[in-house]
């Protein structure tokens, strides 16, 4: 059984940074598409970034690019997203997805998705 835990949210000032982690379980070792998605209240799920684990080939939102990095810790099949410079838009729940469609920002495109976590950005 996919189990995605996410962890690291919580509340920052504008300017601040925030880690998130997703520590992955339950499924084959292979070369996936994870990625980190954001929903904002009253929004659509959107996507922030992703990578291929088998490359590290990335992919960013326009709206995060140079201030968010996607990476992972293959060791600890934990995946992470750095944010730094937070904006008050940035503001939203995060999630943690696996199995997605290669090089995809699509929420549709992806299989298996952890709990999310709570990211709030005070101006």
């Amino acid at each position: 059984q996919v189990q995605l835990v996410e962890s690291g949210g919580g509340s920052v000032q504008a300017g601040g940074a925030l880690r998130l982690s997703c520590a992955a379980s339950g499924y084959t070792s292979g070369n996936y598409q994870m990625g980190w998605f954001g929903q904002a209240p009253g929004k659509e799920r959107e996507g922030v970034a992703s990578i291929y684990t088998g490359g590290g080939r990335t992919v960013y939102a326009d709206s995060v690019r140079g201030r968010f990095t996607i990476f992972q810790d293959v060791a600890k099949n934990t995946l992470y997203l750095q944010m730094n410079s937070l904006k008050p838009e940035d503001t939203a729940v995060y999630y943690c997805a696996t199995h997605g469609r290669y090089g995809s920002l699509r929420p549709s495109e992806y299989n298996y998705w952890g709990q999310g976590t709570q990211v709030t950005v005070s101006s």
